[in-house]
This record gives C-alpha cells, sequence and structure tokens, in this order.
C-alpha cells in the first residue's frame, strides 16, 4: 500500500475500526524507522490492524494514507478525538520519514567522497614498490621497497620512494602492511618508519618481519610496533579493514591484501603465482579469492612482472629434481650454489638434498647468513645439527664433502660470488673441480653483469650450470594463464596493473580488456599517479609529490635534484681538474699548481704550461675588488673555455685559493 502526498484518508464511524487504523500505522511507522523506506507498507503491519491493502483515494488533502472505509460505513462521521489522534499520528510520520529520508542523502552524499590509490613506487619499474590507500582521515601504506641503483647512480647505494607525501600526512596512518620479504617491498622500512609516528603499526607474517628485524636491529630501530599477522587473519585500520590471503610466491609468508572500503573490496595480489604442490606450506587460497569473487570485487591491483610470459609458471618441485641430477652427477667434485638469499624454500631443497649425499653445507654471504638465521629461529628453515660449517673450514674437506651456498646469483659487484670468480675472495678459491649452479633468472638489466660472472667462472676452469641450460630456477611470478584465473575469480569491476615497467603493465591491461573489461574500467598509473575509486567511477585524481630518494650511506639525496649526484656522474663522465693558487693582496704568488684525474693530454708538458698560462692570464683580469669568489669563478671560466676548445669535454674545475 503506497504512500502519497497531499492524499487525505477517508474516515470511519466504527471506533473499533479507527482504533484498528491507528494501531496499523502504529506498526507501520515502527517498520518504516526501522528500515528507513518511506513507500511502502508492510504487509505485517497491515495484518496486524486487520486491514487489507486497497487502492489509495483520490480525495485531495493532507495526511498519510489510510485504507477506505466499508461503503456502508463511509458516511458516519468519526469522534473528532479519535480523527485528531489519527491526522497527529500521520504527521509524525511523515516528519520521521522526512528526517530518515534526508539522513539517507547525507550519507550517500558523504560516502561520495571517493577512495584514493596513491602510487609511490613500483609502477613503471621493477622494484622500489610502495602503494597507499586513502579515505578520508584514514591511509594504509602497502610495501615499502627499494631499488638498487643504476650505472647512472655513481655511489649510491638504494633508491628508495619519496615519502613526502606520507610524512606530511602521518598522524593519518592507520598501518604499514607488508605482503612478503622480498628487498623490494621491506628494504626501505627502515626509512619509512623512522619517518612516520612512532605508534604506526607495521603489520606481517613471521618470516617477513624476521627478515625486517635485522633490517631495523641495523639502523638501531627499536621502538617499532610489529603485528605478526596470518593468513586469514583480518585487521581493522580506521576506515578499513584488511585481511589477508596466502598466496605462492619465491619466498614464505607470501599474502594477498583483501582491503574492505568504505565502497567495496579493493583486492591487492602482492607477487604471486599458483603453485599447487610447493615444497613447503600451503597452496595458494584460490577457495577464498573466488568468495572475494562472488561478493563482489570493486577494485583488483594485480602484479604484472611475467605477464609477457605465455603458460603456467613451473611448480618449485621442478627445481627440486634438478637438483637432485646435478647432486648425483657431480658426485666427486664440489658444489656452489649462488641463489637469492630470500628463497628460503630453494635453501631449504638444496640443505636437504646436501645432507642426503652426505655433505656439509657452508654459507657465505652476509644476506644469506642473515634470512638463514632469521628464518631458522622461526622454523621456516631445518638445518640438521652438524651440517652447517664455516665457510672458511671448507678447505679442510675433500671436494665430494661440501657444498657452499652463497649470495651473487645477479652478479652483485660485491656479492660472495663474484669476488669468487675475480679470484678476489680469500676464502674461497675457485678451481677445475668446482660446478657452481646459479639457481636464479637475471634481474631485467642485470644479464650483462651476469655473464661477466660466468665468463670469470669459465676462465677459473670450473663448471657452471644455469638457467639456459637446466631447470635449475622457477619464477615467483605468475605467467599469463595464471593472471587468467586470477581475473576469473576476482570478476574485478575496475583493474590496475601494478608491479611491472609499462610495458608489462600495458600488456596487463591488455590482457584484462582480453577478459572482456572495457578501457574505461582499467587505469595504468605512473609514479605521483593517484586513482580515485567510488561505486560508480575510476578516474585519475591529483597527482602529488613523488619520485625517488637516493640512500647514500646514512644519508638521502632528492633524485633529480642532488647536486651531488651531479657532480659525480660529472666527474665520472668528463674528469676534474683542481688548481692550487697562493694569492697575496689579489696578487699571484708563486706558480698555479694543477692536477687532474679521469682526463688525459697527448702532450703532458705543453698542456701544463699552457693551463697554468691560462690561469695567470685569468687572475689578472679578474675585478680586484671581487675578492677570492671572483677569482674562482674567473679561473673556472678561462679553463672551462680553454679545454672545451681543445677537447670538447667539460671537466669539473675546482679551484682552491689561499691567501698569504
Amino acid at each position: 500500500m503506497k504512500n502519497e502526498k497531499n492524499n487525505s484518508h477517508e474516515r470511519h464511524t466504527d471506533p473499533a475500526i479507527e482504533l484498528a487504523i491507528l494501531n496499523g500505522i502504529e506498526a507501520y511507522n515502527r517498520e518504516q524507522r526501522a528500515k528507513n523506506l518511506g513507500e511502502t507498507r508492510s504487509k505485517e503491519a497491515m495484518a496486524e490492524a486487520g486491514l487489507k491493502p486497497r487502492r489509495p483515494s483520490r480525495a485531495k488533502g493532507r495526511g498519510t494514507k489510510l485504507p477506505a472505509a466499508p461503503p456502508e460505513e463511509a458516511a458516519k462521521p468519526a469522534p473528532a478525538r479519535t480523527a485528531n489522534a489519527s491526522a497527529a499520528k500521520a504527521k509524525s510520520a511523515r516528519t520521521e520519514q522526512g528526517q530518515e529520508k534526508g539522513k539517507q542523502k547525507g550519507e550517500r552524499t558523504k560516502k561520495k567522497r571517493p577512495v584514493r590509490i596513491l602510487f609511490f613506487g613500483g609502477v613503471g619499474e621493477i622494484g622500489k614498490n610502495m602503494t597507499a590507500i586513502e579515505y578520508g582521515n584514514d591511509i594504509i601504506v602497502i610495501d615499502a621497497g627499494i631499488i638498487f641503483p643504476t650505472e647512472e647512480m655513481p655511489g649510491i647505494d638504494l633508491v628508495f620512494p619519496d615519502i613526502t607525501y606520507l610524512v606530511n600526512n602521518r598522524q593519518k596512518i592507520r598501518g604499514v602492511f607488508l605482503t612478503h620479504g622480498h628487498e623490494d617491498h621491506i628494504g626501505g622500512v627502515p626509512y619509512l618508519m623512522k619517518e612516520l609516528l612512532p605508534s604506526t603499526p607495521l603489520y606481517g607474517t613471521k618470516l617477513t618481519l624476521a627478515l625486517v628485524d635485522n633490517k631495523l636491529r641495523e639502523h638501531r630501530m627499536n621502538n617499532v610496533v610489529e603485528r605478526t599477522v596470518s593468513p586469514k587473519d583480518s585487521i581493522k585500520a580506521g576506515a578499513f579493514t584488511v585481511h589477508f590471503v596466502n598466496v605462492n610466491h619465491s619466498i614464505a609468508g607470501s599474502v594477498a591484501l583483501a582491503v574492505d572500503t568504505p565502497y567495496g573490496v579493493i583486492f591487492h595480489s602482492g607477487d604471486f603465482k599458483i603453485d599447487l604442490t610447493p615444497v613447503a606450506g600451503s597452496p595458494i587460497d584460490l577457495a577464498e579469492i573466488a568468495e572475494y569473487g562472488k561478493k563482489g570485487v570493486l577494485l583488483y591491483l594485480g602484479e604484472s612482472t611475467n605477464i609477457e610470459r605465455p603458460g603456467y609458471t613451473m611448480s618449485e618441485k621442478v627445481v627440486g629434481t634438478t637438483l637432485e641430477h646435478i647432486f648425483a652427477e657431480n658426485a666427486d667434485r664440489r658444489l656452489i650454489f649462488a641463489t637469492f638469499a630470500s628463497n628460503v624454500h630453494r635453501l631449504q631443497q638444496i640443505i636437504d638434498i646436501a645432507v642426503k649425499f652426505r655433505r656439509k653445507v657452508a654459507l657465505s654471504g652476509r644476506s644469506m647468513f642473515n634470512v638463514v638465521e632469521a628464518a631458522a629461529k622461526i622454523g621456516e628453515i631445518t638445518i640438521p645439527e652438524g651440517v652447517l660449517v664455516d665457510v672458511e673450514k671448507t678447505k679442510n674437506f675433500f671436494d665430494r664433502e661440501i657444498v657452499i651456498i652463497s649470495t651473487g646469483s645477479q652478479g652483485e659487484p660485491m656479492s660472495a660470488l663474484t669476488r669468487m670468480a675475480a679470484g678476489e675472495f680469500n676464502k674461497v678459491t675457485i678451481g677445475s673441480n668446482d660446478t657452481v649452479v646459479i639457481s636464479a633468472s637475471p634481474i631485467p638489466g642485470n644479464e650483462r653483469m651476469i655473464y661477466r660472472v660466468i665468463n670469470n667462472l669459465y676462465q677459473k676452469g670450473a663448471n657452471v650450470v644455469y638457467e639456459s641450460l637446466e631447470k635449475i630456477h622457477v619464477s615467483g611470478h605468475a605467467c599469463q594463464e595464471e593472471h587468467k584465473i586470477m581475473h576469473t575469480l576476482l570478476k574485478p569491476k575496475y583493474f590496475i596493473p601494478v608491479h611491472g615497467e609499462y610495458r608489462h603493465l600495458k600488456r596487463h591491461a591488455l590482457l584484462a580488456q582480453e577478459l572482456g573489461m572495457k578501457p574505461a574500467q582499467i587505469f595504468i598509473p605512473e609514479i605521483g599517479a593517484c586513482a580515485e575509486v567510488t561505486d560508480d567511477s575510476l578516474k585519475q585524481g591529483d597527482s602529488f609529490p613523488a619520485g625517488a630518494r637516493l640512500i647514500d650511506g646514512a644519508g638521502f639525496e632528492d633524485y633529480g635534484t642532488s647536486e651531488v649526484l651531479k657532480d659525480r656522474i660529472r666527474m665520472s663522465e668528463e674528469g676534474l681538474f683542481v688548481v692550487c693558487v697562493a694569492l697575496s693582496d689579489g696578487t699571484l704568488v708563486g706558480e698555479p699548481v694543477i692536477e687532474s684525474r679521469g682526463f688525459v693530454f697527448s702532450d703532458e708538458r705543453d698542456y701544463q704550461r699552457e693551463l697554468r698560462e691560462v690561469v695567470e692570464k685569468a687572475i689578472d683580469g679578474a675585478p680586484s675588488h671581487g675578492g677570492t669568489a671572483e677569482i674562482s669563478a674567473a679561473i673556472r671560466r678561462a679553463l672551462k673555455n680553454y679545454l672545451f676548445k681543445k677537447t670538447k669535454q667539460s671537466p669539473m674545475i675546482l679551484p682552491v685559493i689561499q691567501e698569504v
């Protein structure tokens, strides 16, 4: 039965009927307040009043529409008091309905403030992963990774996202959530946490936090609030609720995140693959992922690393079969394995097979020690007593009795394997009875360094086994068919590809379109971009300050604006000139002393003589009133012009002036 404005109700002369009508109104109003409905009258309320719904009267007037009286009763006037009470009840119902509608409208208006997704890193690049989700006064941060410097960053140790926005809004941050323990996801945790409020909690699985603890100790940070979580746990964080979903990757304790927001679930895949036969732990929880898809996923943030690879990623168990084969074929040789220290499952397989073949195991490389120690403490790695030996003591064993597990699978310049290959590692000398197994695939950009190490190992007489020769490594990232499965299970309304270079993100977007999504439902991000999502839209929001911060030892330098980095690059490319002069009241005393690095003339004698003459003329021509600053500038200009004219190069010129 409908409630219509400006329609009057029919009168009834029988008080009993009138009372029943009033009772019906009261029941109706109770239901309206409970359900926030203003248009439909409940069957229960009608039944309580003992009435059947009829067509509403067309009579004009004000008040709540009431059922028409029987024809024989319609002409009888109702008592005034009863009629007035009925009108009052009806007016109250209209007022309450208006309030409820106003409340609903206000809630809808308030809710239309979008959820913002901010990309600090990990898009348009491999590494430096960091994303934030913001709604109103609440922010959660997902991962805090680093990336290693390129050749264009001399002297730089690490590269970390620019977190200026997070620092300026740190009072809003309700937690930092880590998907797994790889460097490109946790390497920047100390640099992030020291800038946030001390009370900001850090969430991760056991192994993830164990690896983070090593980093925090190095930075002497003992006040970080850590919260250990497990798959299927849920954490309330302001306007969000974060659920942890078990996935497979190349490190234990990897999780995806399902984030409840005011508009629906945002699902962040983390790094994943679908491995139904993992060597340890449980398979990816496809049932839970499918359940989120059934309930409805608003937005999917999906990693894209292997999106160009067709098919499926092989199970880690495939590597175990190859390892057994290598041990058996090299029974009388010393075995040296180089792999990612964080690949705990790979390390466990090597240790287990070494025990089977009655070999001792030695670890080489600081990160290898740290990871094994952390994993052993929490039971992620099991090493029988007496198996581990110090790498320096391996010389006391026959080659057939030893396995060395080392860092350096990416050819890192200072890693243990790289130094072994170069003959600069006094603890291990590579020889003709060594088999070196590089159990990793090159990270894009590292190919040249790895092949240099392989060439050096061959030159030392070693036998080298690597990915192109044997199935010695499997990726921890999903290939195309696995991505299709994830998209199909989640059935997201909107999609944003993450964790990849632009070509990876673009290809992942195209795959989503092949699965039925429209371009308007997909957003390809870049660093500093913001995506705004509601229940009916996905669009680009205002950008925010972003980029990278260069970590040089314990210091920071802003990438792109660092004069220090510019100077280093210039010195590495053009060389350096240092000009030392002594002045007395602006007059040169003695001859200038000029030294250069990274810069060579064909005629050393003429070079020195001509440069001194250039410096002397510059000093003579400098303004007498300008002091040492003007003289330095004059020397720099004169030498720059001379050197560029002679050599077409512009080295850095550093005048040093001493007053005597």
